[in-house]
């Protein structure tokens, strides 16, 4: 059973602390909060081992789970690492792309396994759709929010869009050749809602939507494809596909099937609608679980840092073309 420690018991390390307790594959040994009142009332309340050090923590654990604010998780990796303890960082993985950097090289040197909380890739629909997401070449994703102050230290772009910058670069296996972005503050000192559209060597396109000053809650994605589009909600885990077959002789005959003429030379085509079955799953649960799966078996985390890394580049990116047209103004 690996022994596994929490860092940060906010309203996230709150939810981690809980989940972990249920999970087999762990001991939770304790956790760490800076805040020591309300570490004090994760401890009466959940029944969990208080330490008073970050150091202390690590020392007792073979895992550390970062669950803090992320200018810190640089901070808390380097510690874990620097005595080669496996490590789960929430996203995004650092503050910084050089810290990213750096922690990628530590992560070779230590030789553990560190897995980023790209926490979507463990979305029961998203797991529904992927094995049909082949080859996108149009993908559409709108992620808003209504507002909440907690998170509007950083821009819309690192707090929301990059669930779906990661998302996109787990399904398009091409280079990025292009990105445009805009972006506009309306309530924070940073922007509360951006769009940005990113071009492919192959010649997909992602046009991507976030905001955190939304009336309702939204967080779909379509991907569109040869003969194949896709809808995903991750709000409420729901996956429809449409599918375009050549209609058959049967199906011209079937009041019900849906055709379609298709160009001028008189083909038909038939669309075929389906759900596939979606699973009851805990996206935080399944995501800790995975990480000792890969330490039990040795195998590579899902999400590893190369990706969180990956998914981090190109938010900044964005926020950099962002700021050229701010600028341009």
């Amino acid at each position: 059973m690996l022994k596994i420690g929490v860092i940060g018991a906010g309203h996230l390390g709150r939810i981690h602390i809980q989940q972990l307790k249920e999970i087999s594959d762990y001991n939770l040994e304790g956790f760490y909060d800076h805040n020591n009142e309300n570490a004090d009332v994760i401890k009466d309340e959940l029944g969990v081992t208080k330490y008073k050090t970050v150091e202390e923590l690590i020392d007792n654990v073979d895992v550390v789970d970062i669950v803090t604010p992320t200018i810190s998780h640089y901070e808390c990796a380097v510690k874990a690492l620097a005595k080669s303890k496996h490590v789960f960082i929430e996203k995004p993985v650092t503050n910084t792309l050089a810290e990213a950097r750096e922690l990628k090289e530590l992560v070779k040197e230590a030789g553990v396994k560190v897995q980023v909380g790209h926490v979507e890739r463990f979305n029961p629909a998203f797991i529904a759709a992927a094995p049909f997401c082949s080859s996108p070449m149009f993908i559409e994703t709108h992620r808003l929010a209504q507002f909440n102050p907690r998170g509007t230290d950083v821009p819309v772009v690192l707090d929301l869009m990059i669930h779906d910058i990661d998302i996109v670069l787990s399904v398009v296996k091409s280079n990025i050749k292009n990105i445009n972005a805009s972006g506009v503050a309306v309530v924070s000192e940073t922007p509360d809602i951006a769009n940005a559209r990113i071009e492919f060597d192959n010649g997909c396109v992602a046009n991507l939507t976030a905001s955190r000053i939304s009336l309702k809650r939204m967080r779909k994605s379509r991907f569109f494809q040869k003969d194949t589009y896709i809808t995903v909600d991750f709000l409420e885990k729901e996956v429809n596909l449409v599918k375009i077959k050549d209609a058959s002789a049967q199906s011209e005959e079937d009041p019900y099937a849906v055709i379609i003429d298709v160009g001028s030379n008189g083909t038909r085509k038939q669309l075929y609608f389906e759900k596939p079955e979606i699973k009851t799953v805990n996206s935080i649960r399944l995501e800790l679980e995975c990480l000792a799966r890969s330490i039990n078996e040795d195998t590579t985390p899902l999400v590893t840092i190369d990706d969180g890394y990956n998914a981090l580049d190109v938010a900044h990116q964005i926020l950099d073309k962002m700021s050229i047209t701010k600028n341009a103004l």
